[in-house]
This record gives structure tokens, C-alpha cells and sequence, in this order.
């Protein structure tokens, strides 16, 4: 079977989620004996490898510009993947390339798209971006031949939005037993002796309110903050300011060595995780699995991630409870790490997630079609956007979890 997918900066994976994705499937359907076509951007360096891992790369320019550079890079790839490459089957990342799924349909190639987060409420889009997200959840739902989510509440929101039922598909969680502590200590840290924060520079992943929680706790040990922003803005302006006003904060920017961030992750007294409207993040798969204790945003998909293995903050003030907490009762927070890494093996293995989308792409091969069944009208509004939760979840309360009821 070929299999292409489409939607991402490609591999290898140096930038987020569905990168991460990626190069995890594609390698183990590869080794499976699946041929994969991976679209990649080109950035410009003059590396253009054609195979990765067994996969086969086709590189494209993109639109240097936040609004146009996945479509006008995606828009390329649908064309050659008509024109040329002719796969069985294609995965097409992000709902807001599902303006390109008519010309697979013509193409005659079955489709699944992952839908991501709710990317709509992201603060980096203006009116019109979230007016085209949303438009563009509507149009994945009616023609994609499969809807892919990879977390409970995504699910949820698209059986209450639209009607439409979707393939749960998670990410993976890469296993660390012993990642050691060189490169932690190559820059001047200690194991245990540091908080950390991994994430883009974006509004909805809180790091201004980390920032803010950090500054406003009488916490002992550094913050280290890892992450970028691809483009300069008021908001990233603002988060330098925050850091420079302490100098406890160490600003590393992008780690893109893979070793030192595990290290980061394993030796960390505390990973803080702000993300907030995504689905199932990698970042903080990656904590859990690196046994890194971890306060979340309180939000459900990082609730359905980490279950009681984690706390959880709604602010600043919340924040600063729980670091403290976590200086004073180290021990104990190390175990909630060890639970975390054991929740990760037991859930999230990548094996597993490479055998549910080869299901998915050979039923889509043989005649699989859920579009017909849906009409991408939305119906109102959504229960779960507004933020109910079941009532066994733990909520934050004084820097302590209890129990709802309880």
C-alpha cells in the first residue's frame, strides 16, 4: 500500500506534534512494508534528502507568511500527489487543508484528515483566521472520507459540533529509563535543581502565565524556559520582558537536540505545562514518559492525558502554589513522575499508533467512505467546548488535588 502524508513541515521532525507523527508512523509502516511518501518544506538550506527512515521525501516551497504557509505549501503537495505520486491513500494533517480534499477526490484518493486541536481559538489568528478555521472544520467533516482526533475531548467536540463520529488516534510516548545528566549539567543545572517549560511562544500555550506564576512564587530553583515563536510579536516581546525581570529565568530558546531535551525533561524538578487547545500533546507525552512530575493547564485534554499522575493550575496564583509545593515535597512529587511514566507506557506506545493507522489506510484503500454520512453543518454549539468535565477528574484546589465529591 502507498501512503502519503500530507500537511506538515515533513520530516525529520524538529517542530511539533504532527511532525512527531509523522516520522513515528511512517517509519513503522515502512518497516511494515508500506511505501510512504512524506511532503516536506523546503526551508531553504539546501537539504533536500530523498529518503528518511525508509521514507520517501518530495520537498516543496511554501509562502514565507503564518497565514499562507501550510495552505500554500499543502495546495503543492495535493497537486503533485494528484499529478504524479498517485498513492493508495493519503493522511492530510491540520483542518485547515481540507479546502484541498476535492482535488484528492478527483485524484481518486481516499482521504483521512487529522483535524488537530480546536485551532480556532488560538490567539494568533485574528477574526478572519478563525472564521476560516471554522469554516474549515466544517468542510474536513463533509468531505474527508475519515476524521482522525487524537484525544477524547477532540472526539467529543466533533459528535457535538457536527454529528460526526471520529477515529481516536493518540501520539505516542517516547520511554526514557536512563537519560543521564551531562548536557543538563553542560549548562550550569543540576538534576532536580530547575523548573521547566517546553512550548512554542504562542498565547494559548500560558507561558506568560508561567512566567507570571514563577515570578509571583517564593520558588528556590531556576526556571528554565525552552521554545520559540517562528514569528516576532507583541505577545513574544511581552514574554522576554516577564523573563529578563527575574534572574532566575533562563531563556534557552529552541533545543532541537532530541538527547539534551530528555535530559531536560528527566531532571526537572517540575515540567510546566501550559498548552491549552490542543488535543493529546507530545510535549507533555514526552515529560510523562521522561517520569518528569508535571502541573498542566486546567484544561480536559491535559486532564485525559495525565489523569490523577499530575496537578493541575487555572492561573498565576494557582502556579505558584504548586511550585512551591513541589520544592517542599520533592520525594513525593517524583513519584507522581514515576506514575506518569508507567500511565505513558500503558497508554501511548507508538507501535500502537503506527497499527491504528494502517488499519485506518487499508479500510480507506478497500472502499472505506464516512463522508456521505455527514453533512458538516454544525448543530449549535458544543457541551464539551464550554468545559464540562465528568466528576471523577481532579481539580486544583490551594496547590493540592482532591477529588470532586470526595
Amino acid at each position: 500500500m502507498h501512503i502519503a502524508l500530507i500537511g506538515t513541515r515533513g520530516v525529520p521532525a524538529h517542530y511539533g506534534g504532527f511532525e512527531t507523527a509523522v516520522e513515528e508512523v511512517g517509519r513503522r509502516l515502512v518497516a511494515r512494508g508500506h511505501r510512504v511518501t512524506v511532503y516536506c518544506r523546503d526551508d531553504g538550506t539546501g537539504e533536500r534528502p530523498r529518503t528518511y527512515l525508509g521514507m520517501e521525501l518530495v520537498h516543496l516551497p511554501a509562502v514565507r507568511q503564518r497565514s499562507l504557509e501550510t495552505l500554500s505549501h499543502t495546495a503543492l503537495s495535493v497537486v503533485h500527489q494528484v499529478v504524479r505520486a498517485r498513492a493508495d491513500v493519503a493522511v492530510v494533517f491540520n483542518a485547515a487543508n481540507s479546502i484541498f480534499l476535492p482535488l484528492l477526490r478527483i485524484g481518486r484518493t481516499p482521504a483521512a484528515t487529522h483535524v488537530d486541536g480546536l485551532e480556532w481559538r488560538r490567539g494568533k489568528w485574528g477574526p478572519t483566521g478563525q472564521r476560516y478555521y471554522r469554516m474549515a472544520e466544517s468542510l474536513s467533516v463533509r468531505w474527508s472520507d475519515a476524521l482522525i482526533a487524537d484525544a477524547a475531548g477532540i472526539a467529543d467536540y466533533y459528535v457535538d459540533e457536527f454529528g460526526a463520529m471520529t477515529h481516536q488516534i493518540a501520539y505516542g510516548a517516547p520511554i526514557l529509563d536512563h537519560s543521564g545528566a551531562s548536557g543538563v549539567e553542560g549548562l550550569g543545572l543540576t538534576s532536580h535543581g530547575y523548573h521547566l517549560v517546553v512550548a512554542r511562544f504562542e498565547p494559548e500555550n500560558h507561558v506568560d502565565v508561567a512566567l507570571e506564576g514563577y515570578l509571583a512564587s517564593a520558588a528556590r530553583l531556576p526556571l528554565v524556559v525552552v521554545g520559540s515563536a517562528p514569528y516576532r510579536s507583541a505577545h513574544v516581546e511581552r514574554l522576554e520582558r516577564l523573563a529578563a525581570s527575574d534572574p532566575r529565568v533562563r531563556l534557552l530558546g529552541g533545543v532541537w537536540d532530541q538527547d539534551l531535551l530528555d535530559q531536560l525533561y528527566a531532571n526537572a524538578a517540575t515540567y510546566v505545562h501550559g498548552h491549552s487547545v490542543g488535543g493529546t500533546n507530545p510535549s507533555l507525552l514526552r515529560a510523562m514518559g521522561a517520569a518528569a512530575y508535571t502541573v498542566a493547564y486546567d484544561v480536559m485534554f491535559n486532564r485525559e492525558v495525565l489523569g490523577r499522575t499530575g496537578r493541575f493550575f487555572g492561573g498565576a496564583a494557582d502556579l505558584a502554589v504548586l511550585l512551591e509545593a513541589s520544592e517542599r515535597r520533592p520525594e513525593e512529587m517524583r513519584r507522581l513522575g514515576e506514575d506518569a511514566r508507567r500511565r505513558a507506557a500503558d497508554r501511548y506506545t507508538w507501535d500502537d499508533v503506527a497499527a491504528r493507522y494502517e488499519k485506518l489506510c487499508s479500510e480507506l484503500a478497500e472502499g472505506l467512505s464516512e463522508r456521505r454520512r455527514r453533512s458538516g453543518r454544525r448543530s449549535g454549539g458544543s457541551r464539551r467546548l464550554r468545559g464540562e468535565r465528568p466528576a471523577e477528574d481532579l481539580v486544583a484546589s490551594g496547590g493540592e488535588a482532591v477529588q470532586r465529591g470526595a
